[in-house]
């Protein structure tokens, strides 16, 4: 994690305190989405996009950006357990790199292992039924996601 967070500091460090942080959790099928407050304390979950095609996809997140004033996207790079890269990481990285030609935000990436379990189970704790905690992992995920990233940064 510290590979990421020396490459994440100079590129949040540019980003004026009057802009927020955005946290995305990519997955196949949806894209759950994350802010953080104006004093990058505390990261909440915002809203779960369904994913069609990428540029409709991106369309709606540059829209939302715009709307929310953010200055950075944080987006969840799902490494292997052993730090290793897989397919998956390839194809965030591939996001990140479309998404660049579209929009102008500086994009870090950041460590996304174990996001999903840690949503789900604070959902089980919650009591919250199996369908709700469906409809609300990804963007719960990248709350923890945006969360791990504002707490590395104290």
């Amino acid at each position: 994690m510290s590979n990421l967070l020396d490459a994440a500091l100079p590129v949040i460090a540019a980003v004026p305190m009057n802009k927020r942080l955005m946290a995305l959790d990519l997955g196949s099928k949806t894209i759950g989405v994350a802010t953080a407050d104006y004093t990058r304390q505390l990261a909440t979950p915002r809203h779960t996009i369904r994913r069609t095609k990428f540029t409709p996809d991106a369309q709606s997140l540059i829209k939302f950006a715009a709307a929310e004033n953010i200055g950075l996207i944080v987006l969840g790079l799902p490494l292997n357990m052993d730090d290793t890269e897989g397919p998956r990481c390839q194809s965030t990285r591939t996001f990140a790199r479309n998404f660049g030609k579209l929009s102008p935000l500086p994009i870090i990436f950041w460590d996304e292992r174990l996001s999903s379990f840690e949503a789900e189970q604070q959902m089980i704790e919650a009591g919250m039924r199996h369908e709700k905690r469906q409809a609300n992992i990804d963007k719960l995920a990248a709350a923890i996601i945006l969360q791990s990233l504002l707490d590395a940064l104290r």
